[in-house]
């Protein structure tokens, strides 16, 4: 049972430095730089048997400006494009200094990493995500979240922070000045442990596994699958809540309206960015795809049975083999092939004569102004050329061309973005703006740069601010440790 209870230093028998609730990329990444601020103790809580928690479960790409790997491929990018691209896709909801400071800090962070603990970052030169002005995604080799992870909690052991899983922290203590003096954690026999801490880091994401959190705060997604981490309760904002912290956006979340069904593994939005669209049961296109893969959840979510397929060609194909979950899929049979658009739609059970109708409209789209775009429904002359009747913008986008492939899909919940408000060393704010002293909070507990809706998720912002408000974090941290 969540809860936070008043106890002072002196009630604890035994003692940390530092403490760190969650081992995902937050919490390992500020374990690593509190261990070069100085701290000499740093202890990380797991509820798991071991590390994953989202990050796991992502494609595990660090979103990060002006980095070596970034010139090496010719691309020139600064911290000031990034925070703009930020706050745009945002609406300009997110606080303005907290943009400035993680943007800023991403291409060190991840320069950092690779560097210092050898995490073998590579860019994702060979495709853009929707809403970045610059190609700046930044992977492990397998451009899987669960390698991220397996590498920095390697990096964590081999410089001596403590690792213990199977450790679910249920109580927080805080004494009579309001700084954090202790935790309570449960063991899965049921036996419980107390820990005095001399400063906290809250690393333990948001609350997409709390389906009443959900329905209060996303009740258009209460019903959508959660492809999220289930340990992600929402501890860090109840705790917050009981401690008198400041909440902010709490609506704020990434939805995906690609994960494959019912393999429940994520299809990459590069099937979509690199010129492919999805369609509903009848075989018709609903929406402006481009937009961004967070708000197209809600999109699928209204069609039919929720379902939706998408439709690209080998050419996208062998570029999403570059991600494992892609070749998972492949390798399970969920991606079907088809020599013609007639033969994708006997074996997706779509009518043929409209998907052939709807594929017809949007490769039309991508050239000059023709008179079969009319086949996508409203006349040619109702739309600029290069733009579909949805308002994609499709000029310059390669065809579809036969094989053709395709994967059924749906709408899903990845994770919450809002969270406990910070100040500009990941501290915990009160609601009067006052410091919480010894509690930090990064990735999903902290509040991101997401805004309050799914449109204002920018591809890679939970893992943005996973590494950089976890290295934040763990530098004051370490520090006062």
């Amino acid at each position: 049972m969540v809860s936070v209870e008043r106890a002072e230093a002196a009630d604890f028998e035994t003692f940390v430095r530092l403490a760190i609730v969650g081992a995902g990329a937050a919490g390992l990444t500020a374990a690593l730089a509190a261990r070069e601020a100085g701290a000499e103790e740093v202890v990380i809580l797991e509820r798991d048997a071991a590390p994953s928690g989202s990050t796991a479960l992502s494609a595990g790409l660090v979103p990060a400006a002006g980095t070596r790997f970034q010139k090496e491929a010719g691309i020139e990018d600064g911290p000031e494009l990034f925070a703009a691209d930020i706050m745009r896709k945002a609406h300009d909801e997110p606080d303005a200094d907290l943009v400035q400071r993680v943007a800023a800090a991403s291409g060190p962070t991840v320069e950092w990493l690779a560097d210092r603990f050898d995490l073998p970052f590579s860019l994702v030169a060979d495709f853009s995500y929707p809403g970045h002005a610059r190609r700046r995604m930044h992977g492990m080799p397998s451009r899987s979240g669960q390698e991220l992870v397996d590498r920095l909690r390697q990096a964590a052991e081999d410089r001596g922070c403590d690792i213990l899983c199977d450790s679910l922290v249920e109580t927080l203590f805080v004494g009579a000045d309001g700084r954090v003096t202790g935790l309570a954690f449960a063991r899965p026999d049921g036996a419980g442990e107390r820990l005095g801490v001399g400063a906290l880091i809250l690393a333990c994401n948001g609350y997409g596994g709390n389906p009443a959190l959900v329905a209060e705060h996303i009740p258009e997604l209460s019903q959508a699958l959660y492809s999220g981490h289930q340990g992600n309760r929402g501890e860090a904002i109840l705790w917050g809540a009981a401690m008198g912290a400041k909440l902010r956006h709490l609506s704020g979340h990434q939805g995906h309206g690609s994960l494959a069904h019912p393999a429940g593994i994520l299809l990459t939005w590069a099937t979509i960015t690199e010129g492919g669209f999805q369609v509903n049961v009848r075989g018709e296109r609903f929406s402006d795809e481009s937009r961004g893969y967070s708000e197209q959840a809600a999109e699928v979510l209204k069609q039919p049975e929720g379902i939706a397929y998408t439709i690209f060609d080998e050419r996208i194909a062998a570029i999403c083999r570059q991600f494992e979950d892609f070749r998972n899929l492949e390798a399970i049979h969920a991606v079907v092939s088809a020599a013609t658009i007639e033969e994708l739609a006997e074996k997706l059970k779509l009518p043929a004569e409209t998907l052939g109708k709807t594929m017809r409209a949007f490769e039309a789209a991508k050239g000059p102004r023709r008179a079969d775009a009319r086949a996508g429904g409203g006349s040619p002359l109702d739309r600029a050329p290069g733009e579909d009747r949805f308002g994609r913008k499709l000029a310059g986008t390669p065809r579809l061309e036969a094989p053709f492939r395709a994967a059924r899909v749906t709408g899903a919940l990845f994770h919450t973005q809002g969270g406990l408000v910070v100040d500009g060393k990941a501290r915990v704010l009160r609601a009067d703006g006052t410091a919480i002293s010894n509690l930090y909070a990064a990735g999903g507990a902290a509040c991101g740069v997401s805004g309050a809706a799914a449109s204002g998720y920018l591809s890679g912002n939970g893992l943005l601010t996973a590494v950089t408000l976890g290295r934040i974090a763990g530098e004051a941290a370490g520090g006062e440790a």
